[in-house]
């Protein structure tokens, strides 16, 4: 049922099993270095012949634990409001390196700590993200890094504290280098529930007092960080929109990466229900904060971003005026089974999850401008998911809506000519429809 991970300890002599952690979340059990979906151990190995080390989110956040297997000992490495995202051992295995968010939610860095626990030693220090590998002799760590306006690069660093690193790629080009790209403010704001939701902000020179709100894909995701974004396309268009005096706001919502258990299970049983209340807290933010006006503000966003964008248009229908739904889910019964029985259960076991999740069944509800992209050949969220929308829409009579369908697309569409046709859709529906 996804909401139990157990670590055994097999013995052969009596052909028995005994218990050394027992994980529960009444949700679903996940998180950096723990399991889940996809199904795996996670980060899970001997650091001896008698101790076995493990990610736990027992504490609330995904920490290191290590657990002796003859005595059942256990004892937390890592502790903190923060992830350790990823480990390593040493070839000696006198040493771990982790990978964590504790400077600031929205920057990975690496360290080092002893295999028995005590402090961790810092081995990066730019702004950002670092991703590491140790080479075969430990003397030396090889470092793609990245910050919020540049592409990631590698570097060669010494494994001892405070190296300077060597700059092996360089990856821009002039034409790249030569746009003033802006660096997204990280900030976060107070959603209705207390909860500090992380955001970055596009603010322009000359704001023309509308807003648009993005909303990242995969629900389980954080964009809301200080390094290269995935959604390299969504940056460049950021850029275009803020260039018109648009300020762009883009959050970590609820069930984002990065921010421990509590925050990546705040959707269980009802998706669109506080990762849509975000967006919307988002939406009152900017008015107050950046005197938006509130009648002016659009959403998009792929993927759960395009679900997302349908259930603000049919659930929040006066907080937006426009929206773009790209490639969305619109019923998570036909979704596939790891990803959505973790979040919703199972339709036939918890059926009102599913009506109250899925944005067909409140369709009704559209009463601002929604466009909707979708490729017809997407192996992720089929396109029958659009095409029985659509047909929604028609039998409810709604006229402010138009469906763009992409015949030689998938899910992450790779024709130029299909993103440029779909970001001028969306630039055109934003232009028009908050005036």
């Amino acid at each position: 049922d996804n909401k139990d991970r157990w670590i055994m300890a097999f013995e052969p002599d009596s052909l028995s099993l005994r218990l050394l952690d027992r994980q529960r979340d009444e949700a679903w059990i996940g998180g950096p270095g723990v399991g889940g979906y996809p199904q795996s151990a996670g980060d899970l190995g001997w650091v001896n012949n008698s101790t076995v080390y493990f990610h736990s989110e027992a504490d609330g956040y995904s920490h290191l634990y290590t657990v002796d297997v003859k005595t059942g000992k256990k004892k937390q490495l890592t502790q903190g409001k923060f992830e350790a995202q990823s480990v390593m051992l040493s070839k000696d295995k006198q040493t771990f390196y982790l990978t964590t968010n504790e400077v600031h939610p929205g920057e990975k860095h690496f360290y080092r700590m002893p295999a028995t626990g005590g402090a961790m030693t810092r081995l990066t220090q730019a702004k950002g993200a670092h991703e590491v590998a140790i080479s075969p002799d430990e003397t030396k760590l090889a470092v793609r890094y990245s910050d919020s306006n540049s592409p990631w690069e590698l570097f060669l660093l010494d494994n001892t504290l405070n190296a300077t690193p060597e700059k092996l790629t360089h990856s821009t080009t002039k034409a790249f280098e030569t746009y003033p790209w802006r660096e997204a403010k990280l900030v976060s704001f107070k959603a209705t529930d207390g909860a500090d939701v992380w955001a970055r902000v596009y603010e322009p020179k000359k704001s023309n007092g509308k807003a648009v709100i993005f909303v990242h894909g995969a629900g389980y995701l954080q964009n809301a960080h200080a390094w290269w974004s995935n959604y390299f396309r969504e940056y460049m268009f950021h850029n275009l929109l803020t260039d018109k005096g648009y300020t762009v706001l883009d959050m970590d919502y609820r069930a984002s990466a990065g921010y421990g258990r509590d925050w990546r299970t705040g959707i269980y049983r009802h998706m669109g229900g506080k990762d849509l209340t975000d967006n919307v807290d988002g939406a009152k933010w900017l008015v107050s904060k950046y005197k938006i006006d509130p009648k002016k503000i659009g959403i998009y966003g792929g993927s759960y971003g395009g679900f997302i964008t349908l259930m603000g248009l049919f659930t929040t229908p006066d907080v937006f005026k426009a929206g773009a739904a790209l490639r969305p889910v619109t019923d998570w019964a036909a979704y596939n089974h790891p990803y959505t029985a973790n979040i919703l259960n199972e339709p036939q076991q918890d059926s009102l999850a599913y009506r109250k999740s899925s944005p067909i069944y409140h369709a009704a509800g559209l009463k601002n401008n929604l466009l909707i992209c979708h490729g017809m050949v997407d192996v992720n969220v089929h396109f029958q998911d659009v095409a029985r929308l659509s047909q929604r829409l028609i039998e409810l009579g709604k006229d402010n809506w138009e469906l763009a369908a992409y015949p030689m697309e998938d899910h992450g569409f790779v024709e130029p000519s299909s993103w440029t046709d779909e970001y001028k859709r969306i630039l055109k529906l934003f232009e028009e429809k908050l005036k």
